[in-house]
């Protein structure tokens, strides 16, 4: 396999799910999508052995706007690599002012909106189960799919959705670089640092406008995603009615997201309690139908948590509910604590014996395989 390449040191975490299938030196298949290593002496005994991935293209195949049909089969997990490929070439792009840098951005957004109207769970799962210790690119992909969520869940026309979505791809440009280091620091920031954290919305929109992206509306969302409440956010200090939706709904996926990772100076916040805080602290903020949105998509058990049956095994939610059913889950572990073979059970929650009693907590998933739990063979 010419196409594989080495995956680097830090790319692979105790605890999350590969986000990938990797293979040996010669090629031979060693782990596939959705294993979880254990401990980190099984984490050195890979890396001895060689670990790769597929490169993949980096720039997803997206049909014209204004094709009359696109037949495309997305499939969030088998595109993961891909997108984030994608984020890091876009985003280069822009801050080398390419001529090509507005094309990328709107082929990047109008990917991740059709990929998102398909396969809407399964990007959902995406951001849950790859939340244990994201890198800055998969957060910032896990915005552009809460936004897209949020945005379609209010009615949004096409182009506002593009625009949300291009936004929460770009807004945190200048503060990339320094993101991950960011996330792993334990102890108070610089001045420099707070400073670099306070100016990154100005820096990213120049960013933005100086390779030629020049919409207005998005450049507007980016400068104001941390603004409010109360006149506390920055770097205008706005009033909370001046602060424009786009910017309330980057700043809502933002948020929740930063709720449910883990960081070096926070345990990450269990999905329940995140959207108990959501409910908490924005029932008196302005436009409120934009938290209810969220709240809406991600429904009380999201894609991708671990839950507890009323028989007592351990799942995780694969679907939300339809108007003719219920929560959908795949069974992983059975009553007694066993993890099962052969891809484990379907569960309709709807059902009284397999209904979702409680949240699962637990920072170590079970492996799966993500291709079958979300039917996608």
């Amino acid at each position: 396999m010419s196409n594989l390449v080495r995956v680097a040191i830090g790319a692979v975490i105790v605890g999350k799910p590969l986000p990938w299938t990797v293979y040996d030196t010669a090629g031979n298949v060693l782990l596939r999508q959705g294993y979880v290593v254990n401990s980190e002496a099984q984490l050195e005994q890979l890396f001895e052995r060689g670990l790769f991935y597929p490169h993949t293209p980096v720039r997803p195949d997206v049909p014209e706007p204004d094709a009359v049909e696109d037949s495309r089969i997305y499939n969030p997990f088998a595109d993961y690599q891909g997108l984030l490929e994608a984020l890091e070439t876009t985003l280069g792009a822009i801050a080398n002012r390419d001529e090509t840098a507005r094309q990328q951005l709107l082929d990047l957004a109008l990917f991740i909106d059709r990929m998102c109207l398909q396969a809407q769970d399964a990007c959902l799962a995406l951001v849950h189960l790859y939340s244990v210790e994201p890198t800055a690119s998969e957060q910032t992909l896990f915005y552009a799919i809460l936004c897209q969520s949020t945005a379609r869940e209010l009615g949004l026309d096409d182009a506002q959705v593009l625009t949300l979505i291009s936004a929460a791809l770009t807004a945190n440009l200048a503060l990339l670089p320094f993101l991950d280091k960011l996330n792993n620091i334990n102890k108070a920031l610089t001045d420099q640092q707070r400073l670099v954290i306070h100016k990154h919305p100005i820096l990213s929109a120049n960013a933005l406008k100086e390779a030629g992206i020049d919409d207005t509306h998005l450049l507007t969302i980016i400068q104001q995603h941390h603004e409010g409440p109360a006149d506390t956010g920055y770097p205008a200090g706005l009033a909370d009615e001046d602060i424009v939706p786009g910017a309330r709904m980057l700043a809502l996926a933002e948020h929740y997201t930063a709720m449910i990772t883990r960081r070096a100076y926070r345990d990450r916040l269990p999905v329940p309690d995140a959207l108990k805080t959501i409910k908490i602290d924005h029932r008196d903020r302005p436009e409120p139908s934009i938290f209810r949105a969220l709240l809406t998509i991600l429904t009380p058990f999201p894609p991708g948590t671990l839950v507890r049956l009323a028989n007592n095994e351990v799942a995780v939610v694969t679907h939300r509910p339809v108007r003719n059913g219920g929560t959908r889950a795949h069974a992983l572990i059975g009553p007694k604590g066993d993890l099962y073979s052969g891809g484990g059970f379907k569960r309709d929650c709807s059902l009284l014996e397999f209904s979702i009693r409680a949240f699962e907590n637990t920072e170590t998933l079970p492996s799966m395989d993500f291709g079958l739990l979300w039917g996608f063979g």
